[in-house]
């Protein structure tokens, strides 16, 4: 298996950032969700897993 997908974050508690991880938790616990999430910065900094956690929070029941 690819070193990126092996160890690739797969909760928000996993993220390094702890500001945007209590960000995103805040915005996925209320009723009303933003119609859209941009996640900009510089490469290496987990753009993609974020985004892969927040799609896989807002989709699957089961993951909350």
């Amino acid at each position: 298996m690819v070193y990126y997908l092996k160890y690739r974050p797969q909760i928000l508690a996993e993220l390094d950032n702890g500001v945007i991880t209590e960000l995103l938790s805040r915005y996925l616990t209320k009723e009303n969700l933003p119609h859209a999430f941009l996640f900009t910065g510089s490469r290496g900094t987990g753009k993609t897993s974020t985004a892969r956690i927040v799609a896989k929070s807002i989709n699957c029941k089961s993951s909350k």
